[in-house]
């Protein structure tokens, strides 16, 4: 077996005291794959500007300056991070949720407060996607 030793020991990453870290279930779960690429930047962004219950209150402007992001755009990679049970929103708030008890959104409330569809239930139910 091929000892891993870091290539800059100094450099070592330790948890910070704001948590930041993303969890390796996100690929390993192969919930990263479900992604878009503005949703997977806005995830790395929340993830990074959340405090330790996963909680920011970075608004639409702040987000879409810092990510390059034109409103629609902002809106169809927060719409997919919900829609994948990655995100909660319910403006100004976002949260960035446990992948621990990770459970599609189909079993949650969307980002409008309102039922999901007992068709996406079923098909979460039966393991569908889509």
């Amino acid at each position: 077996m091929v000892s891993k030793q870091p290539i800059f020991p100094q450099r070592v990453r330790k948890v910070p005291k704001q948590f930041s870290w993303l969890d390796h279930r996100l690929v390993h779960d192969r919930h990263i794959e479900q992604c878009s690429h503005a949703g997977a930047a806005l995830y790395l962004f929340l993830v990074t500007v959340s405090d330790v219950s996963g909680l920011s209150y970075y608004g639409d402007d702040s987000i879409m300056n810092r990510l390059c992001m034109d409103f629609s755009t902002l809106e169809k990679a927060r719409d997919n991070l919900i829609h994948i049970g990655l995100i909660a929103w319910k403006k100004p708030l976002y949260q960035v949720l446990s992948l621990d008890t990770f459970v599609k959104t189909a079993t949650a409330r969307t980002v409008m407060d309102r039922p999901v569809s007992l068709k996406d239930i079923l098909q979460h139910i039966g393991g569908q996607h889509g």
